[in-house]
């Protein structure tokens, strides 16, 4: 795969390379990652599927929900087909256009993620600290008017960057060196001084991250002093249980997405094939593990899948 090194200030094509340095096991990388998406995708739309069909689910913990796996569907397949057929066809060259949609998916809904997140723990604080007021505090109209602010804010801080790439004049190596088509790498390829560029995409993704992750921390800190309060044991065990694993699928999330932003910025001793590996995990495993922790792990849900396979059982006897 010979580098282009003439300048154009639109490129017909990138040409992902995948992990630099384990190039000779992205046919057994990409096995597990399949195996990832395969159980996002089936977990996400059956937590969809369920929701919609049982009506004593409609409640806010499980809008929201449904609203994080819509987000983990589009973020997932907005890279694992492309992933896939890099590892396992060999297809390297990705259209500048698709590059820059895919970019585009990756950021803002990693955003929206967060965002999904922080709704979600705000939802359990009101439920725990203030179970009298919850449905007087999160009614419809505000759970709307908190994810339309979510989308939002992922479209609005994010669109900036396939703008700001489509300007860009490229005269280096079209290579790009990851899986998929991230801002800072691809960034890296144009010829013009990108400083202020660089700076915007980090920023916004600090700020983001870091006001949102604080915000989370403080509602399951007083999650937990509840928690800790109640008279029964047994039901603060149950508690804790499910506060822990929450908390365990947002510490993925936000740990290695804070590791790509701090590598990109101070890790130039990082290697790369440990900083593109981990850049997947955050990408991946949430939309993974969503689906078993919010929803295989929540009773109503579990009771009414449990209920639809035994029907489908007794069906196919009869």
């Amino acid at each position: 795969m010979p580098p282009f090194n003439t300048s154009h200030p639109s490129p017909v094509t990138f040409l992902l390379m995948g992990i630099p340095g384990l190039e000779h096991l992205h046919v057994w990388i990409g096995i597990p990652f399949c195996s990832m998406y395969v159980v996002a995708v089936v977990g996400n739309v059956s937590i969809l599927a369920v929701v919609k069909a049982e009506r004593s689910l409609h409640e806010p913990m499980f809008f929201f929900l449904c609203m994080l796996s819509v987000t983990d569907l589009v973020l997932s397949t907005s890279t694992l087909p492309r992933m896939l057929c890099l590892f396992w066809l060999g297809v390297y060259d990705i259209a500048f256009d698709v590059c820059l949609a895919q970019m585009f998916f990756i950021h803002s809904f990693t955003a929206m993620e967060s965002g999904f997140f922080l709704a979600m723990a705000f939802d359990r604080y009101v439920a725990i600290c203030h179970p009298l007021h919850h449905t007087t505090i999160l009614t419809h109209a505000r759970i709307t008017i908190m994810s339309i602010i979510v989308v939002i804010r992922g479209v609005a801080f994010f669109s900036p960057h396939p703008i700001l790439l489509k300007q860009l004049p490229y005269c280096r190596s079209r290579i790009i060196a990851h899986t998929y088509c991230e801002f800072m790498a691809v960034v890296k390829l144009a010829c013009r001084d990108i400083g202020a560029t660089k700076s915007y995409s980090l920023s916004m993704a600090s700020i983001i991250g870091s006001c949102d992750a604080i915000l989370i921390a403080v509602s399951y800190a007083f999650i937990l002093r509840s928690v800790f309060r109640l008279p029964s044991r047994e039901a603060s065990f149950k508690a804790l249980g499910t506060c822990g694993s929450h908390v365990c699928v947002i510490l993925v999330f936000y740990s290695t997405a804070g590791f790509s932003i701090f590598t990109h910025r101070f890790g130039k001793n990082v290697p790369a094939h440990v900083h593109i590996f981990i850049a997947n995990m955050y990408l991946l495993v949430p939309p993974f593990l969503n689906p078993i922790v919010y929803g295989v792990r929540t009773k109503k849900i579990r009771e009414h899948i449990r209920e639809c396979v035994q029907q489908l059982f007794m069906t196919k006897i009869s």
